[in-house]
């Protein structure tokens, strides 16, 4: 054993895989170093029995597993001992070798059997029962796994993750040393993304040129991206140079020729002032122009459809005030119609309507929403089966992206498609479903967009909403039955920039003033622990949600869903439990996704698919020291591995995870600072989840100051601007 730096370093024979995850490269396998068995841990790849490794890290003491080798950097060799050559040949790594014919190939070639295998394994063929094809086949299947190996090595001394290296593979196969070495920042780009920084220090040790227009145009498409991650489509170019000259320290001249190479290359766009990554540039574009074609269908026609509406009314004993009546009227003779309002105004009693008087024609309908709780909602208030727009469009999950089999080649079938919640929906998502939508078929959007915009990039409710080119109602006056209710007309008072009443104790909207945040925390653990499940009988997991404006702080998710696991699911003799990284999952825990993964596998009764989404919530039914098995409202799916990074605990999580989501009783509790996320529309979103009772935690000058700050949630993009100029 020596040491290098800090590192200890040491090598040995691979005796045994224990545990191998083929979607992140992580591995537990036992070296055999010096006569003695060492388990060693850490993102390697496919290693097989019989590989020699050099592996340097640390030995480290696992609360579960005792001492582990913890390996930062490797470096893998072929075995020089023919016995364990035949060991590594005959592991399964190449298709068609078993025992019997790794043997034949060691005894044929033996010292030269690596050479053979990568420069010339048509010699493989002078093996009886090896074809001159299953030659070629093995020895395509050897190169490709020499080169990966290769490549792992290479990067493996500047601490790439996995992932990039597993990426970039996928791309550049058998040239991606070279192609790096050519220029290293090509590992930014999309499909790769690794970060600029980790470029940068492959780089500077190649000695390439700070100055190159391969590092400025990689600097240009990093915040292009990190523009995007931020939620904006585009980048005013102004803005987009001044940063990138002054972060890379370049002059105009050099930007302004990687700005040429870039757009000859097809990577960005330009679009009056704003610059975009070309994927979304093409979302956008295709969106106004798909919308624009839909439009134009319209034959001027302005049915009245007044009886039948009236009819509708004698048949539910409903009223439809004059705005509605247009809703729905607008829905009838129009390709494209918008109805938006916030709660209580009467959008699914026109959504209803519009779905009665279709019936009675005899038309075909389908009803989407973005995510499971939201379909789920709207299936149940309209009694009309809806699903995802996942789902709608049929996404291919087996090759981990999100590729749909729904698209122009093969549309929806139906004459008229509805979906809700729209402001959840991003730019990419809602260009996949146009994709997928026949122009002679109805598409109705409905949504609030006051309400927080879709996590990813795109504000496309919003931005439809003020074109005054789309065919839209906006509906705002609130209904009696729903005017009686104190979350409903705070939630439009919030909206307005007025102060919510506050004093009122006997509806449904509950102020209590806390000046401390430890003292908020407590609170919030005896509502959901003690408070509520006895005065309502609300049960703390399923009917009770905290929701928060961070992550961090002492009213922060984190440390809310610590207290909260604490108090509602306690450590118990027959709850087994799971450490991953620095959460504590246990039998009974409140979980929520955090990611779209379209690998996970989950059963239903018979039924079996794939993918969990961004803000399914589950229930923990079982834990070992490895896996959890999860509930999502029905599908059980199976969590090991890196599968546990894209979930968290959810007795608390934040207002921008509860989009789309209506919980019998909210909690809000405010902290004291957090300005940056302090405005007016995450409160208003957050009172606007509650559907029975909501209790805000804070200080009333908080709420007043909150309310004061309408800076919304601003994000760059054309569509709007792109939709006129395409009328124009």
């Amino acid at each position: 054993m020596v040491t290098d730096g800090k590192l200890l370093s040491i090598s040995g024979n691979v005796e045994d895989v224990v545990f191998y995850n083929d979607e992140n490269g992580y591995i537990v396998l036992v070296l055999e170093v010096d006569g003695e068995p060492v388990e060693a841990v850490g993102t390697m790849g496919d290693v097989r029995e019989g590989e020699r490794l050099t592996v340097y890290g640390e030995y480290v003491e696992h609360s579960k597993y005792g001492k582990q080798f913890r390996v930062d950097i490797f470096e893998r060799q072929l075995p020089t001992d023919l016995k364990m050559l035949q060991k590594y040949l005959s592991s399964g790594i190449l298709r068609g070798v078993g025992n019997v014919l790794a043997k034949k190939i060691v005894e044929a070639f033996g010292e030269k059997t690596a050479y053979i295998l990568e420069n010339d394994p048509v010699q493989l063929a002078s093996i009886k029962g090896v074809t001159p094809d299953k030659a070629m086949l093995i020895g395509n299947d050897y190169q490709n796994i020499s080169g990966i190996r290769k490549a792992l090595t290479y990067f493996s001394k500047y601490g790439i993750e996995y992932k990039y290296i597993s990426s970039a593979w996928k791309k550049y196969g058998t040239s991606l040393i070279r192609a790096v070495e050519g220029n290293p920042y090509l590992l930014c780009g999309l499909g790769i993304g690794l970060p600029f920084e980790d470029a940068d220090r492959i780089a500077d040790d190649l000695d390439f040129p700070k100055n190159s227009e391969e590092r400025v145009s990689a600097g240009i498409i990093h915040e292009l991206i990190s523009a995007v991650n931020d939620g904006h489509v585009c980048v005013k170019e102004t803005v987009l140079s001044d940063k990138v000259m002054t972060w890379l320290m370049v002059s105009a001249k050099l930007y302004d020729s990687s700005m040429e190479y870039l757009k000859s290359a097809g990577e960005i766009e330009v679009y009056g002032e704003y610059v975009y990554l070309s994927e979304y540039f093409e979302a956008e574009k295709f969106i106004a122009e798909k919308l624009c074609e839909m439009i134009r269908r319209n034959d001027g026609s302005d049915a009245d459809y007044e009886e039948e509406i009236n009819g509708l009314s004698w048949e539910s004993g409903f009223e439809y005030d004059e705005a509605q009546k247009s809703a729905i009227k607008g829905c009838m003779n129009n390709h494209v119609f918008i109805i938006t309002g916030g709660p209580g105004t009467g959008k699914t009693t026109a959504l209803n309507a519009v779905i009665g008087l279709c019936r009675k024609r005899g038309l075909k309908i389908k009803l989407a929403a973005p995510t499971g709780r939201a379909a789920q909602r709207i299936a149940e208030v309209t009694e009309t089966s809806a699903q995802t727009i996942h789902r709608l469009l049929e996404a291919d999950l087996s090759t981990g992206e999100s590729i749909f089999r729904r698209n122009e080649e093969n549309p929806i079938s139906c004459d008229v498609l509805i979906i809700d919640e729209m402001s959840m929906v991003d730019t990419l998502l809602f260009a996949s479903l146009l994709r997928a939508v026949k122009s002679s078929s109805r598409l109705v959007l409905v949504g609030d967009s006051d309400q927080l915009p879709s996590v990813s990039a795109g504000n496309i409710l919003r931005e439809l909403v003020s074109c005054n080119k789309m065919p839209k109602a906006e509906l705002t006056k609130i209904f009696r039955q729903a005017a009686q209710s104190l979350i409903i007309t705070n939630a439009h008072e919030i909206i307005k920039g007025n102060m919510p009443d506050l004093d009122d104790r006997k509806n449904d909207f509950f102020f209590m003033e806390s000046e401390s945040e430890d003292n908020s925390m407590r609170l919030v653990t005896e509502l959901c622990a003690l408070r509520l499940p006895k005065r309502y009988g609300y049960d703390p997991k399923a009917d009770i949600q905290v929701l928060c404006l961070s992550r961090m702080g002492t009213v922060g998710t984190a440390k809310l869903n610590s207290e909260l696991q604490k108090a509602l699911n306690p450590p118990a003799a027959n709850k087994r439990e799971m450490k991953y990284m620095n959460a504590l999952f246990r039998e009974g825990d409140k979980i929520m996704q955090t990611k779209n993964d379209y690998n996970v596998e989950w059963r239903r009764g018979n039924e079996k698919s794939h993918g969990v989404y961004n803000g399914d919530m589950g229930i923990v039914l079982e834990a070992d020291k490895t896996r959890l098995l999860i509930d999502f409202e029905g599908r059980r799916a199976v969590y090991e591995g890196e599968m546990l990074k894209n979930i968290e605990h959810a007795y608390a999580v934040t207002v921008h995870k509860s989009q789309g989501s209506e919980y019998p009783a909210v909690i809000i509790p405010l902290p004291n600072g957090m300005e940056k996320l302090s405005y007016r529309n995450i409160l208003y979103t957050a009172v606007t989840r509650a559907k029975s009772i909501l209790i805000v935690i804070g200080t009333r000058r908080k709420i007043a100051a909150m309310i004061a700050n309408d800076r919304r949630d601003e994000r760059h993009s054309c569509l709007k601007m792109m939709i006129e100029d395409n009328f124009e």
